[in-house]
């Protein structure tokens, strides 16, 4: 599939500008039918032995899906149900203790902060928040590690570069980088990358994947286990854990989201990963030269897919472009409106959106 075509599989952007995939992305109608294959398969054969069989063998393409929009080798990402579990899985899993330190920036999401907030209530480590281009120079001798998003969903500004220089584990926020922008997790030098599934990727609720370098991974304590992350579930109170990153898999994953995140993230693949990035950051430093021309405050950003722009009311603004049928999304504690802008989109969602603001 060319990009151009990407649109005409979008229902929703037969109505609306929607530049709102940094919460979540628009979905492809053959995404939707997917999903309703596997529904209507359960309802007429019943969940038997083939059922599960399915799901296995569903988990498996998705898992591959999701390892080349990472740049990962398949054996080393899991199945989760969002960034923030996979988060939380790491997280919890370097068993941290008092005296042992975080960093991250101050522009992180609630999805990070949570896991951060039980590191110190629950282990007794220490936070230590910094701009996010100092990130890397904070660290310290008590630092266990740097946790922070790859794009920064407030403003769009990307993790420093450095980080691939620092000696402690990197957790990297993908929330809004996998499907945005290129991703390659060596490159990166990171050793977990955490990513959603319903955001860019533009598959439904409760998706998700977590990277975990083989290094990381031996030293990661599993403390959630059952029948999907035990690679002999039957063998009682002995069963082990599998040995590659399925250890770390969500428990229980339906058919019917699976097969809807596949069909979308193989949608996108089809029309090429390099494609969808330069089209997609292309037209996002576009609107953000526009916004700025007439007149708005665009928030320090990186070559990304994020523009986020000074409001007086930025809650009242955003809904009444919604009622203009343009998608955007304010950010908490601060006077700003986002648009998430997709490959997807064209330059009438934009012009919408423009001209939606001047008036």
């Amino acid at each position: 599939m060319d990009v151009l075509g990407l649109r005409a599989e979008f229902p929703v952007l037969r109505t609306r500008a929607y530049l709102n995939a940094g919460t979540d992305g628009p979905l492809p109608d053959g995404a939707v039918q997917a999903a309703a294959g596997e529904l209507e398969r359960e309802a007429a054969d019943g969940r038997t032995f083939a059922h599960f069989e399915r799901r296995k063998e569903l988990n498996g393409q998705l898992r591959v899906a999701y390892a080349g929009a990472l740049g990962a080798d398949p054996d080393d990402v899991a199945l989760t149900t969002c960034t923030s579990d996979g988060m939380a899985q790491t997280i919890a899993g370097l068993a941290l203790s008092e005296g042992d330190e975080i960093v991250t920036s101050d522009e992180e999401h609630p999805g990070l902060l949570g896991a951060l907030g039980a590191a110190r209530e629950l282990r007794g480590a220490s936070i230590r928040e910094v701009p996010m281009p100092d990130v890397a120079a904070a660290v310290g001798p008590r630092t266990r590690l740097v946790a922070c998003s790859h794009v920064g969903w407030m403003s769009g500004l990307l993790a420093p570069s450095e980080l691939t220089q620092v000696d402690v584990p990197v957790l990297l926020d993908g929330a809004q980088g996998v499907g945005a922008v290129p991703v390659d997790v060596r490159a990166l030098g990171c050793d977990a990358y955490a990513g959603a599934g319903q955001k860019w990727l533009c598959g439904p609720d409760g998706l998700g994947m977590l990277y975990v370098s083989p290094e990381l991974s031996e030293r990661l304590e599993v403390s959630r286990r059952g029948y999907a992350n035990l690679q002999d579930p039957n063998s009682g109170i002995d069963a082990r854990l599998h040995e590659d990153a399925r250890r770390f898999d969500t428990l229980s994953l339906s058919a019917e989201a699976v097969a809807c995140a596949l069909s979308a993230v193989e949608l996108l693949e089809s029309a090429g990963w390099q494609a969808v990035h330069e089209r997609a950051r292309s037209l996002a430093a576009g609107l953000a030269g526009q916004l700025a021309e007439r007149g708005r405050e665009v928030a320090p950003r990186d070559d990304t897919t994020l523009v986020s722009f000074a409001s007086d009311d930025a809650e009242a603004e955003r809904e009444l472009l919604a009622e203009r049928g343009c998608v955007v999304r304010n950010i908490p504690g601060r006077p700003w409106l986002r648009a998430s802008v997709g490959a997807w989109n064209d330059e009438s969602d934009l012009d919408r959106l423009l001209s939606s603001l001047a008036t």
